[in-house]
């Protein structure tokens, strides 16, 4: 709870994050508090629930696809070029508003510049990690820090836009899987092939979800250039 309002008011100074979402922080008897402005949204998965059928498949529903993806990569852009990583990008932290823009929440994990003190970043969900944080995580121990950094949030989005379309997690592996071996599977940076899964084909979405699903971080793009693809589409 600290950390999260430590980061609230860094990423606010930084102009990563609007002055009014951050409404206050204290302390009470049960411990500590964080008021944040209430957004009217949707995690993406639920909003999604109309796009994993052929009934989706019509150019409204295309439309709003690329505009939801592009509000998302706009809001991690604003991160990014403060030099910071969300480091949680995942389909239950985004919320996608009444007008089918996206609100990213939940700062808690985020990675900035600096090396003040902090808890040990180890990844976030497993499903959404990317493979370069998997194969961090794999080779320090459990008490050492992992700093994220951007192209791990765009791997990230890829993987969230890639289950909530297609209702499949972007690696395989079983749900009892461990997850050090969930990491492992991870790291070779190998994912479901859209066109097995996909509920319709969209060209234009699957090429942008395979882009931020590189292996390597450097050949995928930056969440701005994202933005300015979909934008394109």
């Amino acid at each position: 709870m600290a950390q999260e309002d430590e980061h609230l008011l860094r990423l606010t100074a930084a102009g990563a994050l609007d002055a009014g979402y951050r409404v206050g922080a204290g302390e009470w008897a049960g411990g500590r508090w964080v008021a944040v402005r209430w957004i009217d949204g949707a995690p993406v998965w639920g909003a999604f629930a109309r796009t994993r059928s052929l009934d989706g498949n019509l150019p409204s529903v295309q439309q709003w696809i690329l505009g939801v993806a592009r509000t998302w990569a706009e809001e991690l852009a604003r991160l990014h070029m403060a030099g910071w990583a969300h480091a949680d990008v995942q389909p239950t932290n985004t919320l996608v508003t009444p007008d089918g823009a996206v609100a990213v929440i939940d700062y808690a994990l985020a990675c900035g510049p600096g090396s003040g003190p902090r808890l040990p970043y180890r990844g976030a969900l497993t499903h959404t990690t990317a493979p370069e944080v998997a194969r961090a995580i794999l080779a320090t121990a459990d008490d050492v820090h992992v700093q994220a950094a951007p192209p791990a949030d765009v791997w990230g989005l890829g993987a969230s836009l890639q289950w909530c379309w297609t209702g499949r997690r972007p690696v395989p592996y079983e749900n009892d899987t461990p997850r050090a071996a969930k990491l492992s599977i991870i790291s070779k940076g190998v994912t479901l092939p859209l066109g097995r899964v996909r509920p319709w084909p969209f060209l234009r979405f699957e090429q942008a979800i395979a882009a931020c699903l590189a292996p390597l971080p450097g050949d995928r793009p930056s969440a701005a250039e994202l933005a300015r693809l979909l934008k394109e589409a």
